[in-house]
Protein backbone atom coordinates (compact mmCIF):
# COMPACT_ATOMS: atom_id res chain seq x y z
CA UNK A 1 0.00 0.00 0.00
CA UNK A 2 2.15 2.60 -1.19
CA UNK A 3 2.08 6.38 -0.61
CA UNK A 4 0.59 8.31 -3.55
CA UNK A 5 2.46 11.84 -3.77
CA UNK A 6 0.17 14.31 -5.80
CA UNK A 7 2.92 17.09 -5.46
CA UNK A 8 5.49 18.46 -3.14
CA UNK A 9 6.13 21.78 -1.27
CA UNK A 10 9.43 22.85 -0.69
CA UNK A 11 8.82 25.98 1.40
CA UNK A 12 8.03 25.28 5.31
CA UNK A 13 5.90 27.57 7.44
CA UNK A 14 5.88 29.01 10.91
CA UNK A 15 7.69 28.43 14.14
CA UNK A 16 7.00 24.09 14.10
CA UNK A 17 8.51 24.45 10.44
CA UNK A 18 11.76 26.28 11.61
CA UNK A 19 12.28 23.69 14.76
CA UNK A 20 12.09 20.49 12.32
CA UNK A 21 14.50 21.99 9.96
CA UNK A 22 17.20 22.91 12.50
CA UNK A 23 17.25 19.36 14.31
CA UNK A 24 16.65 18.11 10.86
CA UNK A 25 19.61 19.41 9.90
CA UNK A 26 22.42 17.21 12.01
CA UNK A 27 21.15 13.64 10.51
CA UNK A 28 24.37 12.66 9.25
CA UNK A 29 26.04 12.14 12.77
CA UNK A 30 22.77 10.71 14.26
CA UNK A 31 22.93 7.91 12.08
CA UNK A 32 26.47 6.91 12.07
CA UNK A 33 26.05 3.57 13.54
CA UNK A 34 25.88 0.55 11.15
CA UNK A 35 22.70 -2.03 10.63
CA UNK A 36 22.69 -4.90 13.12
CA UNK A 37 22.57 -8.36 11.02
CA UNK A 38 19.78 -10.82 11.97
CA UNK A 39 21.27 -13.46 14.13
CA UNK A 40 20.47 -17.09 13.27
CA UNK A 41 17.02 -17.88 15.63
CA UNK A 42 15.93 -14.23 16.03
CA UNK A 43 13.76 -14.06 12.74
CA UNK A 44 11.70 -16.93 11.06
CA UNK A 45 12.47 -18.39 8.23
CA UNK A 46 9.78 -21.08 7.59
CA UNK A 47 6.06 -21.56 8.88
CA UNK A 48 5.35 -24.40 11.28
CA UNK A 49 2.71 -26.65 10.91
CA UNK A 50 -1.15 -25.28 10.95
CA UNK A 51 -3.13 -27.41 13.61
CA UNK A 52 -5.94 -26.50 11.21
CA UNK A 53 -4.14 -28.77 8.67
CA UNK A 54 -3.18 -28.63 5.18
CA UNK A 55 -4.77 -26.42 2.47
CA UNK A 56 -7.00 -26.81 -0.33
CA UNK A 57 -8.89 -25.28 -2.97
CA UNK A 58 -12.75 -25.02 -1.83
CA UNK A 59 -15.52 -23.66 -3.70
CA UNK A 60 -17.40 -20.21 -2.73
CA UNK A 61 -20.54 -20.69 -1.26
CA UNK A 62 -22.04 -17.93 -3.37
CA UNK A 63 -20.66 -18.48 -6.39
CA UNK A 64 -18.86 -21.88 -7.20
CA UNK A 65 -15.70 -20.68 -7.79
CA UNK A 66 -12.72 -21.82 -5.92
CA UNK A 67 -11.71 -18.39 -4.32
CA UNK A 68 -9.03 -19.56 -1.43
CA UNK A 69 -7.61 -22.42 -0.44
CA UNK A 70 -8.40 -23.64 2.75
CA UNK A 71 -8.13 -26.05 5.44
CA UNK A 72 -10.83 -29.22 5.86
CA UNK A 73 -14.45 -27.94 7.53
CA UNK A 74 -14.13 -24.70 6.83
CA UNK A 75 -16.37 -22.80 4.08
CA UNK A 76 -16.39 -18.81 3.00
CA UNK A 77 -19.20 -17.04 1.00
CA UNK A 78 -18.43 -13.89 -0.88
CA UNK A 79 -20.58 -10.51 -1.62
CA UNK A 80 -20.03 -6.95 -2.53
CA UNK A 81 -17.57 -7.78 -5.63
CA UNK A 82 -16.16 -4.85 -7.82
CA UNK A 83 -19.19 -3.97 -9.95
CA UNK A 84 -21.93 -5.32 -8.24
CA UNK A 85 -24.71 -3.12 -7.53
CA UNK A 86 -25.55 -1.71 -3.79
CA UNK A 87 -28.84 -0.92 -2.24
CA UNK A 88 -28.39 2.67 -3.46
CA UNK A 89 -27.90 1.57 -7.52
CA UNK A 90 -24.07 2.77 -7.01
CA UNK A 91 -22.19 -0.19 -8.88
CA UNK A 92 -19.68 -1.35 -5.89
CA UNK A 93 -16.39 0.65 -5.64
CA UNK A 94 -12.96 -1.29 -6.97
CA UNK A 95 -10.03 -1.91 -4.17
CA UNK A 96 -11.47 -2.99 -1.37
CA UNK A 97 -9.04 -2.43 1.48
CA UNK A 98 -9.07 -1.83 5.72
CA UNK A 99 -12.41 -2.83 7.44
CA UNK A 100 -14.36 -3.10 10.91
CA UNK A 101 -17.20 -5.20 12.23
CA UNK A 102 -19.79 -3.83 14.42
CA UNK A 103 -23.00 -4.38 15.92
CA UNK A 104 -25.17 -1.41 15.27
CA UNK A 105 -27.98 -0.11 16.88
CA UNK A 106 -30.47 0.80 14.63
CA UNK A 107 -29.58 -1.30 12.10
CA UNK A 108 -33.06 -2.83 11.24
CA UNK A 109 -34.45 0.64 10.58
CA UNK A 110 -31.10 1.01 8.56
CA UNK A 111 -31.97 -1.76 6.22
CA UNK A 112 -35.64 -1.36 5.89
CA UNK A 113 -34.97 2.15 4.07
CA UNK A 114 -34.00 -0.77 1.02
CA UNK A 115 -36.71 -3.31 1.98
CA UNK A 116 -33.97 -5.63 4.17
CA UNK A 117 -33.25 -6.27 7.44
CA UNK A 118 -35.50 -9.32 8.34
CA UNK A 119 -33.54 -11.75 10.86
CA UNK A 120 -33.62 -13.11 14.33
CA UNK A 121 -29.93 -13.36 14.41
CA UNK A 122 -28.05 -10.30 16.05
CA UNK A 123 -27.24 -8.13 13.00
CA UNK A 124 -23.85 -6.84 11.96
CA UNK A 125 -22.32 -3.63 10.13
CA UNK A 126 -18.81 -3.55 8.31
CA UNK A 127 -17.36 -1.06 7.23
CA UNK A 128 -15.37 -1.09 4.25
CA UNK A 129 -12.52 0.88 2.77
CA UNK A 130 -11.74 1.86 -0.79
CA UNK A 131 -8.10 2.82 -1.76
CA UNK A 132 -8.84 4.70 -4.89
CA UNK A 133 -6.96 8.18 -5.80
CA UNK A 134 -8.35 10.08 -8.58
CA UNK A 135 -11.29 8.96 -10.14
CA UNK A 136 -13.80 9.75 -12.91
CA UNK A 137 -16.68 7.75 -11.41
CA UNK A 138 -15.92 9.31 -7.48
CA UNK A 139 -18.10 7.71 -5.06
CA UNK A 140 -21.19 9.16 -4.02
CA UNK A 141 -21.97 9.04 -0.15
CA UNK A 142 -23.81 11.00 2.28
CA UNK A 143 -20.93 11.79 3.45
CA UNK A 144 -18.45 13.39 1.73
CA UNK A 145 -15.12 15.76 2.24
CA UNK A 146 -14.26 16.83 -1.26
CA UNK A 147 -16.04 17.44 -4.43
CA UNK A 148 -13.77 19.25 -6.42
CA UNK A 149 -11.44 18.33 -8.86
CA UNK A 150 -7.53 17.06 -7.97
CA UNK A 151 -6.17 16.79 -11.57
CA UNK A 152 -6.29 19.08 -14.40
CA UNK A 153 -8.39 16.69 -16.63
CA UNK A 154 -11.26 16.97 -13.62
CA UNK A 155 -10.51 13.55 -11.92
CA UNK A 156 -11.81 13.97 -8.36
CA UNK A 157 -11.18 12.09 -4.94
CA UNK A 158 -12.05 8.47 -5.67
CA UNK A 159 -11.84 6.41 -2.62
CA UNK A 160 -14.09 6.32 0.61
CA UNK A 161 -16.33 3.81 2.67
CA UNK A 162 -19.11 1.21 1.51
CA UNK A 163 -21.43 -0.08 4.56
CA UNK A 164 -22.20 -4.12 4.54
CA UNK A 165 -24.74 -5.70 5.94
CA UNK A 166 -24.51 -9.23 7.78
CA UNK A 167 -27.35 -11.48 9.45
CA UNK A 168 -28.03 -14.81 10.54
CA UNK A 169 -24.55 -16.06 8.51
CA UNK A 170 -26.13 -14.59 4.97
CA UNK A 171 -25.01 -11.30 2.99
CA UNK A 172 -27.35 -8.89 2.86
CA UNK A 173 -27.00 -5.39 0.78
CA UNK A 174 -24.37 -2.51 0.60
CA UNK A 175 -24.29 1.02 0.44
CA UNK A 176 -22.03 3.96 0.07
CA UNK A 177 -21.42 5.83 3.51
CA UNK A 178 -17.99 8.13 2.74
CA UNK A 179 -16.91 9.69 -0.56
CA UNK A 180 -14.52 12.77 -1.81
CA UNK A 181 -11.96 11.05 0.03
CA UNK A 182 -8.58 9.80 -1.39
CA UNK A 183 -6.55 6.43 -1.10
CA UNK A 184 -8.77 4.90 1.79
CA UNK A 185 -6.42 2.03 3.51
CA UNK A 186 -6.74 0.96 6.44
CA UNK A 187 -8.22 2.89 9.80
CA UNK A 188 -9.73 1.22 12.86
CA UNK A 189 -12.97 0.63 15.19
CA UNK A 190 -13.60 2.76 17.88
CA UNK A 191 -15.10 1.28 21.29
CA UNK A 192 -18.27 3.71 21.17
CA UNK A 193 -18.90 1.44 17.55
CA UNK A 194 -17.76 3.89 14.81
CA UNK A 195 -14.91 3.63 12.03
CA UNK A 196 -11.76 5.96 11.56
CA UNK A 197 -10.84 5.62 7.36
CA UNK A 198 -7.77 6.76 7.01
CA UNK A 199 -5.96 8.27 3.87
CA UNK A 200 -2.84 6.96 3.28
CA UNK A 201 -1.44 9.70 1.32
CA UNK A 202 1.13 12.81 1.97
CA UNK A 203 0.41 15.47 -0.35
CA UNK A 204 0.45 19.01 -0.07
CA UNK A 205 -1.84 19.94 -3.43
CA UNK A 206 -5.18 21.20 -2.92
CA UNK A 207 -8.34 20.61 -4.90
CA UNK A 208 -10.19 23.13 -6.50
CA UNK A 209 -12.64 23.40 -3.20
CA UNK A 210 -9.36 24.47 -1.87
CA UNK A 211 -8.84 21.02 0.44
CA UNK A 212 -6.50 19.54 1.40
CA UNK A 213 -5.85 15.77 1.97
CA UNK A 214 -4.24 13.20 4.66
CA UNK A 215 -6.49 12.94 7.24
CA UNK A 216 -8.97 10.45 9.30
CA UNK A 217 -12.40 10.11 8.91
CA UNK A 218 -15.34 8.85 11.19
CA UNK A 219 -17.67 6.54 9.29
CA UNK A 220 -20.82 6.19 11.37
CA UNK A 221 -22.74 2.90 11.10
CA UNK A 222 -25.38 4.32 9.92
CA UNK A 223 -24.36 5.62 6.55
CA UNK A 224 -26.68 8.81 6.50
CA UNK A 225 -24.92 10.07 10.07
CA UNK A 226 -21.46 9.66 8.27
CA UNK A 227 -20.26 13.59 8.58
CA UNK A 228 -17.59 13.55 6.14
CA UNK A 229 -15.54 15.78 8.18
CA UNK A 230 -11.93 15.49 8.47
CA UNK A 231 -10.28 15.22 11.63
CA UNK A 232 -7.53 17.70 11.19
CA UNK A 233 -6.22 17.27 14.88
CA UNK A 234 -5.05 13.67 14.63
CA UNK A 235 -2.25 15.22 11.72
CA UNK A 236 -1.97 14.99 8.24
CA UNK A 237 0.50 12.26 6.98
CA UNK A 238 0.81 9.19 4.88
CA UNK A 239 -2.07 7.22 7.32
CA UNK A 240 -2.53 3.68 7.58
CA UNK A 241 -4.09 2.19 10.83
CA UNK A 242 -5.44 3.38 13.98
CA UNK A 243 -6.37 1.74 17.23
CA UNK A 244 -7.82 2.75 20.36
CA UNK A 245 -6.57 1.72 24.16
CA UNK A 246 -10.39 1.90 25.60
CA UNK A 247 -9.35 2.12 28.98
CA UNK A 248 -7.48 5.71 28.08
CA UNK A 249 -9.34 6.27 25.35
CA UNK A 250 -6.04 7.12 23.43
CA UNK A 251 -5.34 6.66 19.86
CA UNK A 252 -2.64 5.04 18.63
CA UNK A 253 -1.49 5.39 14.61
CA UNK A 254 0.56 4.28 12.61
CA UNK A 255 2.42 6.02 9.48
CA UNK A 256 3.17 4.32 5.97
CA UNK A 257 6.25 5.78 4.24
CA UNK A 258 8.97 4.23 3.87
CA UNK A 259 11.74 4.49 6.51
CA UNK A 260 10.53 8.19 7.44
CA UNK A 261 7.57 6.63 9.68
CA UNK A 262 7.02 7.63 12.73
CA UNK A 263 4.55 6.18 15.43
CA UNK A 264 1.81 8.57 16.70
CA UNK A 265 -0.46 9.27 19.71
CA UNK A 266 -3.45 11.29 19.79
CA UNK A 267 -4.91 12.33 23.52
CA UNK A 268 -8.38 13.57 22.73
CA UNK A 269 -9.76 16.61 24.35
CA UNK A 270 -12.91 14.71 24.26
CA UNK A 271 -12.81 11.35 25.96
CA UNK A 272 -16.57 10.85 26.41
CA UNK A 273 -16.41 7.92 23.84
CA UNK A 274 -18.81 8.74 21.43
CA UNK A 275 -19.60 9.46 17.38
CA UNK A 276 -17.82 12.83 16.87
CA UNK A 277 -16.10 13.69 20.40
CA UNK A 278 -12.99 13.06 18.72
CA UNK A 279 -13.64 16.30 16.37
CA UNK A 280 -12.98 18.52 19.45
CA UNK A 281 -9.63 18.61 18.86
CA UNK A 282 -6.69 16.89 21.29
CA UNK A 283 -2.87 16.45 21.32
CA UNK A 284 -1.09 14.16 18.64
CA UNK A 285 2.71 13.13 19.63
CA UNK A 286 4.57 10.62 18.21
CA UNK A 287 6.91 7.61 20.32
CA UNK A 288 10.33 8.17 21.47
CA UNK A 289 12.77 5.32 22.50
CA UNK A 290 14.04 6.72 26.32
CA UNK A 291 17.73 7.15 26.52
CA UNK A 292 17.95 6.89 22.77
CA UNK A 293 17.37 9.86 19.79
CA UNK A 294 16.19 8.94 16.81
CA UNK A 295 15.92 5.07 17.35
CA UNK A 296 15.77 2.97 13.65
CA UNK A 297 13.33 -0.01 13.97
CA UNK A 298 13.72 -0.61 10.47
CA UNK A 299 15.76 -3.46 11.04
CA UNK A 300 14.91 -5.68 14.30
CA UNK A 301 15.09 -9.22 15.83
CA UNK A 302 12.25 -10.74 17.80
CA UNK A 303 12.79 -9.95 21.11
CA UNK A 304 14.07 -6.65 20.58
CA UNK A 305 12.54 -4.18 23.06
CA UNK A 306 12.49 -0.74 23.88
CA UNK A 307 10.63 1.67 26.46
CA UNK A 308 8.56 4.56 24.67
CA UNK A 309 8.08 7.96 26.14
CA UNK A 310 6.34 10.66 23.84
CA UNK A 311 6.97 13.95 22.68
CA UNK A 312 4.43 16.33 21.50
CA UNK A 313 4.09 17.39 17.79
CA UNK A 314 3.41 21.54 17.56
CA UNK A 315 1.49 21.72 14.72
CA UNK A 316 -0.13 18.34 13.18
CA UNK A 317 -1.05 20.18 10.26
CA UNK A 318 2.36 20.98 8.72
CA UNK A 319 3.24 20.86 5.14
CA UNK A 320 5.99 17.72 4.18
CA UNK A 321 9.37 19.26 3.53
CA UNK A 322 11.99 18.11 1.34
CA UNK A 323 14.54 15.82 2.99
CA UNK A 324 17.96 16.44 3.82
CA UNK A 325 20.97 15.29 2.13
CA UNK A 326 21.93 12.21 3.29
CA UNK A 327 19.18 11.11 5.32
CA UNK A 328 19.82 7.50 5.67
CA UNK A 329 17.78 4.55 3.50
CA UNK A 330 15.57 6.64 1.33
CA UNK A 331 15.66 7.85 -2.49
CA UNK A 332 17.04 11.39 -3.41
CA UNK A 333 14.74 14.15 -3.18
CA UNK A 334 12.11 12.48 -0.77
CA UNK A 335 10.17 14.33 1.22
CA UNK A 336 9.48 13.85 5.07
CA UNK A 337 5.40 14.53 6.21
CA UNK A 338 5.70 17.49 8.68
CA UNK A 339 4.40 15.57 11.77
CA UNK A 340 7.18 13.29 11.11
CA UNK A 341 9.67 15.93 10.18
CA UNK A 342 8.85 17.82 13.94
CA UNK A 343 8.54 14.06 15.49
CA UNK A 344 12.35 13.13 14.39
CA UNK A 345 13.92 17.04 15.39
CA UNK A 346 12.40 15.66 19.22
CA UNK A 347 14.11 12.26 18.85
CA UNK A 348 11.26 10.50 18.10
CA UNK A 349 11.84 6.92 16.52
CA UNK A 350 11.34 5.39 13.54
CA UNK A 351 10.09 2.68 11.42
CA UNK A 352 10.28 1.91 8.05
CA UNK A 353 6.47 1.77 6.93
CA UNK A 354 3.79 1.25 9.74
CA UNK A 355 1.04 -0.40 8.51
CA UNK A 356 -1.67 -2.13 10.34
CA UNK A 357 -2.54 -1.88 14.64
CA UNK A 358 -5.15 -3.81 16.87
CA UNK A 359 -5.96 -3.54 20.19
CA UNK A 360 -6.38 -6.25 22.13
CA UNK A 361 -5.87 -7.61 26.02
CA UNK A 362 -3.99 -3.94 27.25
CA UNK A 363 -1.63 -3.77 23.99
CA UNK A 364 -1.22 -2.96 20.90
CA UNK A 365 -0.12 -5.02 18.28
CA UNK A 366 1.83 -3.16 15.25
CA UNK A 367 3.20 -4.24 11.70
CA UNK A 368 6.24 -2.84 10.46
CA UNK A 369 5.41 -4.57 6.95
CA UNK A 370 9.04 -4.11 5.85
CA UNK A 371 11.09 -4.41 8.39
CA UNK A 372 14.42 -6.21 7.81
CA UNK A 373 17.37 -5.95 4.73
CA UNK A 374 16.67 -7.20 1.11
CA UNK A 375 19.19 -9.35 -0.78
CA UNK A 376 20.68 -5.95 -1.99
CA UNK A 377 21.91 -4.93 1.45
CA UNK A 378 18.76 -2.59 1.73
CA UNK A 379 17.62 -1.75 4.98
CA UNK A 380 13.60 -1.79 5.56
CA UNK A 381 13.22 -3.66 2.66
CA UNK A 382 12.50 -7.38 4.74
CA UNK A 383 9.57 -9.09 4.69
CA UNK A 384 8.23 -7.81 8.04
CA UNK A 385 7.54 -7.53 11.88
CA UNK A 386 4.72 -7.33 14.34
CA UNK A 387 5.99 -5.16 17.35
CA UNK A 388 4.10 -5.51 21.11
CA UNK A 389 3.42 -2.55 22.75
CA UNK A 390 2.10 -3.10 26.22
CA UNK A 391 0.25 0.08 27.13
CA UNK A 392 0.63 -0.37 31.03
CA UNK A 393 4.13 -0.35 30.97
CA UNK A 394 4.80 1.13 27.66
CA UNK A 395 7.47 -1.49 26.47
CA UNK A 396 7.29 -2.27 22.53
CA UNK A 397 8.95 -5.48 22.13
CA UNK A 398 9.48 -7.82 18.41
CA UNK A 399 7.29 -10.34 18.89
CA UNK A 400 7.43 -11.58 15.13
CA UNK A 401 10.07 -10.77 12.73
CA UNK A 402 10.37 -13.15 8.97
CA UNK A 403 13.37 -13.26 7.30
CA UNK A 404 11.94 -15.30 4.62
CA UNK A 405 8.91 -14.91 2.18
CA UNK A 406 7.70 -18.40 3.66
CA UNK A 407 6.85 -17.52 6.66
CA UNK A 408 5.34 -14.03 5.95
CA UNK A 409 5.73 -12.15 3.06
CA UNK A 410 4.95 -8.13 4.07
CA UNK A 411 2.12 -8.33 6.64
CA UNK A 412 0.13 -5.50 6.65
CA UNK A 413 -3.45 -5.47 8.28
CA UNK A 414 -3.47 -7.23 11.25
CA UNK A 415 -6.57 -8.75 13.53
CA UNK A 416 -6.49 -10.38 16.66
CA UNK A 417 -9.85 -13.32 17.80
CA UNK A 418 -11.50 -13.10 20.67
CA UNK A 419 -9.92 -16.11 21.62
CA UNK A 420 -6.53 -14.02 21.26
CA UNK A 421 -4.89 -15.26 18.14
CA UNK A 422 -2.98 -12.98 15.78
CA UNK A 423 -3.92 -13.01 11.67
CA UNK A 424 -2.34 -11.29 9.46
CA UNK A 425 -3.02 -9.95 6.12
CA UNK A 426 0.02 -10.36 3.27
CA UNK A 427 0.85 -7.29 0.85
CA UNK A 428 4.25 -8.24 -0.58
CA UNK A 429 6.20 -5.10 -1.92
CA UNK A 430 6.88 -7.24 -5.14
CA UNK A 431 5.54 -10.64 -6.39
CA UNK A 432 6.89 -13.50 -4.53
CA UNK A 433 9.78 -15.31 -6.93
CA UNK A 434 8.16 -18.23 -7.81
CA UNK A 435 5.86 -20.35 -4.93
CA UNK A 436 6.67 -19.49 -1.44
CA UNK A 437 5.27 -22.63 -0.24
CA UNK A 438 3.68 -25.80 -1.17
CA UNK A 439 0.43 -24.71 -2.15
CA UNK A 440 1.44 -22.54 -5.50
CA UNK A 441 1.44 -19.02 -6.26
CA UNK A 442 -0.49 -16.34 -3.81
CA UNK A 443 -1.11 -14.47 -1.04
CA UNK A 444 -2.09 -15.88 2.47
CA UNK A 445 -3.39 -14.88 5.66
CA UNK A 446 -1.10 -16.01 8.27
CA UNK A 447 -1.15 -16.66 11.79
CA UNK A 448 0.66 -16.39 14.62
CA UNK A 449 0.38 -18.49 17.38
CA UNK A 450 0.44 -16.75 20.87
CA UNK A 451 4.28 -17.52 20.98
CA UNK A 452 4.65 -15.69 17.84
CA UNK A 453 5.10 -18.40 15.68
CA UNK A 454 3.62 -18.06 12.14
CA UNK A 455 1.90 -20.86 9.88
CA UNK A 456 -0.19 -20.76 6.71
CA UNK A 457 -4.56 -20.29 7.16
CA UNK A 458 -5.71 -18.97 4.29
CA UNK A 459 -4.45 -19.02 0.32
CA UNK A 460 -5.63 -16.75 -2.47
CA UNK A 461 -6.52 -18.59 -4.90
CA UNK A 462 -8.48 -16.47 -6.96
CA UNK A 463 -8.09 -16.86 -11.38
CA UNK A 464 -10.87 -15.94 -12.86
CA UNK A 465 -11.36 -16.59 -16.99
CA UNK A 466 -14.09 -14.76 -19.25
CA UNK A 467 -16.23 -18.08 -18.90
CA UNK A 468 -16.06 -18.25 -14.32
CA UNK A 469 -17.04 -14.39 -14.47
CA UNK A 470 -20.32 -14.70 -16.39
CA UNK A 471 -21.52 -17.68 -14.93
CA UNK A 472 -20.87 -15.73 -11.76
CA UNK A 473 -22.70 -12.79 -13.14
CA UNK A 474 -19.78 -10.71 -12.07
CA UNK A 475 -18.43 -7.73 -13.98
CA UNK A 476 -14.46 -7.41 -13.71
CA UNK A 477 -12.23 -8.33 -15.85
CA UNK A 478 -10.35 -11.54 -16.25
CA UNK A 479 -7.12 -12.55 -14.58
CA UNK A 480 -4.71 -14.22 -12.37
CA UNK A 481 -5.23 -12.59 -9.00
CA UNK A 482 -3.72 -14.70 -6.52
CA UNK A 483 -1.23 -11.86 -6.20
CA UNK A 484 -3.72 -9.39 -4.86
CA UNK A 485 -3.33 -8.62 -0.82
CA UNK A 486 -5.25 -9.59 1.44
CA UNK A 487 -6.63 -6.68 3.50
CA UNK A 488 -9.25 -5.97 5.91
CA UNK A 489 -9.66 -9.08 7.95
CA UNK A 490 -11.69 -8.64 11.15
CA UNK A 491 -13.51 -11.28 13.13
CA UNK A 492 -17.52 -11.25 14.25
CA UNK A 493 -17.92 -10.29 18.40
CA UNK A 494 -18.53 -14.08 19.19
CA UNK A 495 -15.68 -15.31 16.69
CA UNK A 496 -17.09 -18.07 14.91
CA UNK A 497 -16.81 -15.77 11.06
CA UNK A 498 -13.81 -14.27 9.84
CA UNK A 499 -14.59 -11.73 6.88
CA UNK A 500 -11.38 -10.46 4.86
CA UNK A 501 -10.80 -8.72 1.62
CA UNK A 502 -9.28 -9.34 -1.70
CA UNK A 503 -8.39 -5.98 -2.85
CA UNK A 504 -8.41 -6.99 -6.74
CA UNK A 505 -10.27 -7.56 -8.25
CA UNK A 506 -12.57 -6.84 -5.44
CA UNK A 507 -13.93 -9.72 -3.36
CA UNK A 508 -15.10 -9.99 0.62
CA UNK A 509 -15.58 -13.57 2.52
CA UNK A 510 -16.69 -14.24 5.02
CA UNK A 511 -15.14 -17.47 6.39
CA UNK A 512 -16.47 -20.06 8.82
CA UNK A 513 -15.28 -23.65 10.14
CA UNK A 514 -13.99 -25.07 13.45
CA UNK A 515 -11.64 -22.33 14.80
CA UNK A 516 -11.54 -24.18 18.24
CA UNK A 517 -9.19 -26.51 16.65
CA UNK A 518 -6.40 -24.45 16.48
CA UNK A 519 -4.70 -21.51 18.13
CA UNK A 520 -7.16 -18.89 16.62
Amino acid sequence: MSAIHLSRRQVLKGSAAAMAMGAIGSLGALYSRQARAAATGSTWSAPVPSRYGALAPVADRTTGLPLLQLPAGFSYSSFAWTGDRMADGQPVPPRHDGMAVMQAQGLALGLSRHGRGQGHGPALTLIRNHEIGASAAPILAPGTYDAGSISTDGLRPGGGTTTLHFRDGDWLEAEASLGGTLVNCAGGRTPWGTWLSCEEIKTDALSSTGRKHGYVFEVHPDAERTSGRPLVALGRFSHEAVAVDPRTGYLYLTEDDRNKSALYRFIPNDRAGRPGSLENGGRLQAARVRGRANADLVVAQIGDEYVLEWVDIADPDLDSILAPTGFPDISAGDTLSGPFAQAWSDGALRMSRGEGIFHADGRMFIVDTSTGIDARGRRGRGYGAVWVLDLASQRLSALFVSSDQSAAHNPDNITVSPRGGVVLCEDPDAAPSGSPDAYGPGTRLVGLTRAGEPFHLVKNNVELTSTRIANAGKQVAEGDYRDSEFCGACWSPEGRTLFVNIQTPGITVAITGPWERGNL
